[in-house]
């Protein structure tokens, strides 16, 4: 009998240290949350019924739940990057590639959605061009997925007009794509202004490298513990 609840004992911990895991990192793999979740599953069944088949349909209940907690960033940003037509670039400063305007990236800590400004809204404009809303819309349905997700929208401008001005606009060109993904059912997104740069990010030598400093990009964190500052 010693011997026995020192095992249980030991499985409760194993188990719920996966489970916690999971969900509160949300950067393990979905593997990690379905085999966490058969543990603690074939444990409750272990323990409530004391036979093999109380132990083998807890796993099974265990497995699904599990499969739900624990989640991969890499999965998540190949299955947004997918739905928009694109790949997913590992350089967290891949928005200065000027040849490109949306870009996907996961830097192992958040993935981050990049979109240019001048594909996103008419000049001077804080309302979405239809095709803007339509890839944001789809980046919400497949953020539902994900309900362990923190979305934060983050505005930028270059250093073009006055400081003010450019201030005003890109805050509001980051609520305007916050409130679409609010609408697609993503709880309570936050939005910032990123920078209004004194200095521009690349030199402003052509209308290309000028709309690098105009953009919005959406930040997804797995817990509030690795938000960072869009400004840094």
């Amino acid at each position: 009998m010693k011997v026995k609840m020192l095992k249980s004992v030991t499985a409760i911990s194993i188990s719920a240290a996966l489970l916690t895991g999971c969900a509160s990192t949300g950067t393990s793999n979905t593997t990690d949350g379905l085999i966490g979740g058969a543990a603690a599953g074939a444990l409750a069944g272990q323990l409530i019924g004391g036979n093999t088949k109380s132990t083998l349909i807890g796993a099974a209940i265990g497995t699904a739940a599990g499969g739900l907690i624990g989640y991969s960033l890499d999965q998540q940003a190949n299955d947004i990057a997918r739905s928009l037509g694109t790949g997913v670039n590992n350089d967290p400063l891949a928005y200065l590639d000027p040849n490109q305007d949306l870009i996907v990236s996961n830097n192992g800590k958040y993935v981050k959605i990049m979109f240019r400004d001048r594909m996103m809204f008419p000049t001077a404009s804080s309302r979405l061009t239809s095709s803007a809303s339509y890839k944001v819309g789809k980046v919400g349905k497949i953020l539902r997925e994900y309900p362990q997700t923190i979305v934060q929208v983050a505005g930028f401008t270059d250093n073009r007009g006055g400081y003010d001005y450019n201030y005003r606009l890109s805050r509001q060109r980051a609520k305007t794509v916050a409130d679409r993904l609010y609408r697609e059912g993503i709880n309570n997104p936050s939005y910032v202004t990123g920078c209004s740069y004194k200095k521009a990010l690349v030199p402003n030598t052509s209308e290309r490298n000028m709309a690098l400093n105009r953009r919005v990009e959406i930040y997804l964190y797995p817990n509030n513990d690795v938000r960072v500052d869009p400004c840094r």
